[in-house]
Parts: C-alpha cells; sequence; structure tokens
C-alpha cells in the first residue's frame, strides 16, 4: 500500500489534541473549585486562629487557584492552528505556562519566607492558636491529596507535562498542609514557635517545587531533547520500516508536549527518487502514528551492499517497501 503525504499529515496521534485539551479543562476547573473553597477557608481560619502557617498555607492555595488559570490559558492558546509565523502550531504556549507557574511559585516561596523570618524574629510575641485551625489543616490536607492523585491520574492518561506539572504543585500544597499541621500541634502542645517555623518550612518546599518547575521548562524553550528510551523507540519505529536499510542522525526536540524529530534514513541507492520518496512517507507515517510526534523530516541517503552489482537496477520497488499500515 503507497502512502501519500496527505494521509500521513491526517493520520492522528493515539491520544488526540482535541482530548487531551478536554481532559486539561475539566481537571483544572475541578482545581480550581478545590481551591478556591481552599483559600477561604484556610486564610478565614488563620486569622481568627491567629496561625501564621494555616495563613501561609492559604496563600499557598491562592498562588494554586492563579496557577489553574495560567493553566486553562495555555491549554487554549496551545489548542490553535499552526499559522505563518508558528508553522510547528503553539504547543510550546504549554511550556511557557510551565515557566511562568515556576516564576509565581518562586515568588511565592520567597514572600512566604520573609514573613516567617519577620516572625520569628520576635519570638514572644507569636500567640498560641486555636485547635479549629489542627481541623481546617487536617481538612485541607486530604483535599489536596486527593485532588493530586485525581489529577495526575488524568495528566498520566493523556501524556501532558504541563498538567503533571499542576498536579505536582498540588501535592506540594498536600505536603505543606501536613507541615503545617505539624506545627499547630507544636503550638497547641506549649511550643508558639514552630507554628511560625511550619510557615518557613512550607516556604522553602514552595521555593524548591518553583525552581525545578521553571529551570525545566527553560530547558525545554531551548530545544531539550526527548529522553533516550524515547528516541530508540522512535530509531527502530524508523528501521522497522520496510525498505529502510539503516537510520542514523536521529535528532529530537520538544514542543510542548509533542516532539519534533530529525531522522537520515538509508535506502537502496539503486531505486529512483521516487520510490526513495515512498518509503521516507511511509516511515514518517509509522511513527507518527506510534508516537507522541509532531513533524518528522527525512533525509533520504543512498546504501548499496558491497557484495552487489552497483551497475545493476531493481527491476521494481520491492513489495516490502509498500507496507499496509
Amino acid at each position: 500500500m503507497q502512502f501519500t503525504e496527505r494521509e500521513a499529515e491526517t493520520e492522528h496521534n493515539p491520544i488526540s489534541a482535541d482530548k487531551r485539551a478536554q481532559a486539561a479543562s475539566r481537571s483544572t476547573w475541578v482545581s480550581v473549585a478545590v481551591n478556591l473553597v481552599l483559600t477561604v477557608a484556610q486564610i478565614v481560619a488563620g486569622v481568627l486562629t491567629r496561625s501564621q502557617g494555616l495563613v501561609a498555607d492559604g496563600i499557598h492555595s491562592l498562588s494554586d487557584l492563579v496557577a489553574d488559570f495560567v493553566v486553562l490559558l495555555a491549554n487554549r492558546q496551545s489548542q490553535k492552528d499552526a499559522d505563518e509565523d508558528h508553522p510547528y502550531g503553539h504547543q510550546r504556549f504549554e511550556t511557557a505556562a510551565s515557566l511562568a507557574l515556576g516564576a509565581l511559585l518562586l515568588a511565592v516561596g520567597v514572600g512566604m519566607l520573609w514573613s516567617a523570618f519577620v516572625k520569628l524574629q520576635s519570638p514572644a510575641t507569636i500567640p498560641e492558636v486555636h485547635s479549629m485551625a489542627l481541623w481546617v489543616a487536617a481538612a485541607a490536607l486530604l483535599a489536596k491529596e486527593g485532588l493530586f492523585r485525581y489529577m495526575l491520574a488524568v495528566a498520566k492518561r493523556v501524556k501532558s507535562s504541563m498538567l503533571v506539572a499542576n498536579a505536582w504543585h498540588a501535592r506540594s500544597d498536600a505536603a505543606s498542609s501536613l507541615v503545617v499541621g505539624v506545627g499547630i500541634i507544636g503550638n497547641l502542645a506549649g511550643y508558639p514557635i514552630l507554628d511560625p517555623i511550619a510557615a518557613l518550612i512550607v516556604g522553602l518546599m514552595v521555593l524548591r517545587m518553583g525552581w525545578s518547575f521553571g529551570w525545566d521548562a527553560l530547558h525545554d524553550l531551548m530545544d531539550r531533547a526527548v529522553d533516550e528510551v524515547e528516541v530508540t523507540a522512535i530509531r527502530q519505529t524508523l528501521a522497522d520500516t520496510p525498505g529502510v536499510s539503516g537510520v542514523h542522525d536521529v535528532r529530537t526536540r520538544k514542543m510542548g508536549d509533542m516532539i519534533v524529530v530529525d531522522a537520515h534514513i538509508e535506502v537502496d541507492a539503486r531505486l529512483t527518487v521516487e520510490q526513495g520518496h515512498d518509503i521516507a512517507v511511509a516511515a514518517r507515517f509509522r511513527v507518527m502514528r506510534h508516537h507522541r510526534v509532531l513533524n518528522l523530516m527525512t533525509h533520504v541517503d543512498p546504501w548499496m551492499r558491497p557484495d552487489l552489482d552497483h551497475a545493476a537496477k531493481p527491476t521494481a520497488l520491492p513489495a516490502e517497501a509498500k507496507p499496509a499500515l
């Protein structure tokens, strides 16, 4: 079976862009609802119970709420079709959103550290918190851990790095609520200083998470390659294409959650240009069908077995070079 370039263009990946967008939107709106409730509950309860740790955790939830809207915007923008200025599409808008999330977390983390540091300068002024703060912290911990597990499951199902980042942001919230809960218990046990120390630890956790997200996104914007396991799988798919005698110089770069690939394939030097082109199209078709590849640019190199007569020409394109995929 012959493959045209149009057929290769219209073949979809196992998880379509529409499904990924719908899953991202649905899970993020769930996160918005949860974080909105938690933000109000934690900040109000923190002020009423005089718990700096709980207020800090509420601000963390507020940063999650802002991050959710950043994700929604990025999800919408990344689905735009390719245009003259963006011939490969707008998938990297998701990477830019991850970078923005990282910067947001860094800013929030620095603010938390400063607030806790100021409080620790005057330990005598640290008030004893009300026991209600502990119940609010426990409820927030359960809500955030549940949200993390839900969002991570969705992110893995649709293979979205942006959703993975947002899910782990929710997990950092769950960890921070745990730390805040321990600080509140310490405060209630007669060690008031543990509450601002908990706020300090939460700030450090947020700072670390922001650096991690921002650094990874920055590398992706600099055309970082995918991991060797995925490169090997793509190379093997090319090599298994009938008519391909060898594969070399496979290079990849991330484009949001998709991959752009350049590769050299070797074909029988005695084939016609048209026959070599058909093999290249079949190879591209296979890769785009089996991998999350947005585009594959192939360079066809002539290959000749040393034991064959170089002057002889094949009578026809080998049947295995016309696979029924």
